[in-house]
């Protein structure tokens, strides 16, 4: 079996051996993957800057409606270990489109609810979509550059994460504000439509190479490599929510920041994020073990400042931007351990490595919540401060080491 390695212009291909590292780097397919990224990801934040206005439309609470956003991340939980093992025998760039069909009609029904059973549908659609794209992403891109500059590509595909985080919330409520919540799913359909057509010509044929299966997960988890990234993941990802989750009661109730100040300081962790993906990304190309200790000990150091003097206007403001800027090595860093950690199985990684996301936010807004509700707005930090400070010693001790390292 051959496989498509790619060279230059999109739709330009070098064909290599199944298995071989590409020669050249595919640039216009990674590109195509971070459309992907964002598209899914703006899909699944508008909610957060549209609740009231869904849930008055829908005739429903805010609570109700909120479902929405918990919808999409149980079930991208769930699609995400399964859907690689689904479609093993299908081509990855056909899995991909259909996966991005899959975000255009969830966007679409979004449009056109009229109840919120119809709304959970196609919030259900895009769980599917979020959890299969996010599985596949980085085998995919291992796929389409070679070695020496995945960590790169990694970065490239998630700054779609951060443009999404930035844009997505500010832009949804504007355009709500105008025209009505839909139309915010409106423009997120059309670049859902925009991703396919990219994606149709940019994608080379990628011939399925892992087979992955159920009984591959249980190997996989049977690694000790696997099972510390997991670990690690659970760890830092829990303690980064658990803060970030809750920093907004924060700076309302210690901090006593007004509403436009809390925004603009929000926007300064957004953007802190986009350039935190490049830099994490810089230092993963390098040592993923290093990218992941120095973001999560500067959380850490941030959450525990927070927590000792957050009523500062200034150390809340300058904290919560450096923690955006921080929390952006985490992805790229943990996308690139656990691919490395099973090459011979990436998708099958990449869905554990997204299944433990998702179970780490919900442990985090869980765990966070609880402290919150005893000791009241700096819970959070408090949590975050103690599960960051182990996943980080955690990822000192036993992360990936390279010849680099």
């Amino acid at each position: 079996m051959l496989e498509a390695s790619t060279a230059g212009p999109a739709g330009s291909q070098t064909i290599s051996p199944a298995g071989a590292q590409p020669v050249h780097a595919n640039w216009g397919g990674i590109a195509s993957l971070a459309l992907g990224v964002f598209g899914l990801v703006t899909a699944e934040f508008l909610p957060a800057s549209l609740l009231t206005a869904m849930s008055t439309d829908l005739g429903v609470t805010d609570g109700a409606a909120g479902q929405a956003v918990t919808a999409t991340a149980i079930v991208g939980a769930i699609a995400a270990p399964t859907i690689p093992v689904i479609t093993r025998n299908f081509d990855r760039k056909r899995v991909i489109i259909a996966l991005t069909l899959l975000l255009i009609v969830s966007n679409a029904l979004a449009v056109a609810a009229t109840s919120l059973p119809v709304l959970l549908v196609s919030r259900v659609m895009l769980g599917v979509a979020l959890g299969g794209f996010w599985s596949m992403a980085a085998a995919l891109a291992m796929r389409m550059v070679p070695e020496n500059v995945f960590a790169r590509a990694m970065s490239v595909i998630l700054a779609g994460v951060s443009i999404a985080t930035v844009c997505a919330a500010p832009i949804g409520a504007y355009m709500g504000n105008l025209w009505g919540w839909r139309s915010a799913f409106v423009a997120a359909g059309v670049v859902s439509v925009i991703t396919l057509v990219t994606q149709v010509f940019a994608i080379p044929k990628l011939p399925p190479k892992d087979n992955p299966s159920l009984a591959v997960l249980f190997h996989l988890l049977g690694r000790g490599d696997v099972r510390v990234a997991l670990l690690a993941v659970l760890l830092v990802i829990s303690g980064h929510f658990a803060g970030f989750t809750y920093i907004r009661p924060l700076m309302e109730h210690v901090t006593h920041l007004s509403v436009s100040a809390i925004s603009a300081v929000l926007l300064g962790y957004g953007v802190g994020g986009f350039f935190g993906n490049f830099a994490g990304g810089f230092i993963a190309e390098r040592s993923e073990r290093w990218a992941i200790v120095a973001g999560g000990a500067l959380i850490a150091l941030l959450a525990a400042t927070l927590w000792a003097a957050g009523s500062s206007a200034t150390v809340a403001a300058v904290s919560i931007a450096l923690w955006g800027f921080a929390f952006g090595a985490f992805p790229v860093g943990f996308q690139t351990w656990i691919v490395r950690a099973a090459p011979d199985h990436a998708e099958g990684a990449g869905g554990l490595l997204v299944a433990a996301f998702q179970v780490a936010i919900a442990s985090g807004a869980i765990g966070g919540g609880l402290l919150v509700d005893q000791v009241g707005a700096l819970g959070g930090t408090i949590f975050a401060t103690v599960t960051l400070t182990l996943g980080t010693l955690l990822t000192l001790r036993y992360g990936p080491r390279t010849a680099k390292a």
